[in-house]
Formats: structure tokens, C-alpha cells, sequence
């Protein structure tokens, strides 16, 4: 099974750390390049996470850690304790387009 060991800004950071895991001898998978594409010039932040084997978990979230204090990441964006959770701004880009949809199914 894969869990998530980084959740990126846009679609390239995250296969920039998939290449750093990939380099050290850890399978990365890049999943979100569809839901990014739907969010257009928005800038989708959230939805671009690399997963990893069970068994590299551990190991590649040492790597992204040491990733993010080189490159001046000022927030964590590493997955803890299986917790889920888009980021704050699509969260709210999804609130305001279900609130658009709920106005239009009224109108029409």
C-alpha cells in the first residue's frame, strides 16, 4: 500500500522530491496531475502528493525532511500520522464552487 510522504505546493515540487526519493534508491509515485489540471491558473495547492511504499515511508520522510531545511521550506508539508487534509486554500476554492453550483441549479 502507499502512503503519502510529501504533500507539494504544485505538480513540479512534487516530482522534484520524487526524483530526490528516486535517487536514493526509494519508488515514488506522483499522484494529483489530474485535479491539478482542473484547478487551471487558481494554483491548485494541495492536491499534488508523492506516495511511497509502507516499507519506505520512514526513510523517505527523513529525506524530505532534510530536503525541506536545504531549501528553506518554511512549512512542513511532510504527511503526519495518516492525516489527510487538502490544504486551506483548495479547501476553500471548493467551498466557493460548490456554493456557484448550489446558485445556478437554483436559477436554471
Amino acid at each position: 500500500m502507499l502512503q503519502i510522504a510529501y504533500r507539494a505546493r504544485d505538480i513540479t515540487e512534487a516530482h522534484i522530491v520524487a526524483g530526490l526519493l528516486e535517487a536514493n534508491g526509494i519508488e515514488a509515485h506522483v499522484g494529483g496531475h489530474y485535479l491539478q489540471g482542473a484547478m487551471g491558473e487558481i494554483g491548485a495547492a494541495g492536491f499534488s502528493n508523492v506516495h511511497v511504499d509502507d516499507e519506505d515511508l520512514y526513510r523517505a520522510r527523513q529525506l524530505v525532511s532534510e530536503y525541506e531545511q536545504t531549501s528553506g521550506s518554511s512549512v512542513s508539508r511532510a504527511a503526519s500520522d495518516g492525516e489527510d487534509r487538502p490544504d486551506h486554500y483548495a479547501r476553500w476554492f471548493l467551498l466557493a464552487l460548490a456554493i456557484v453550483a448550489l446558485i445556478l441549479l437554483q436559477v436554471y
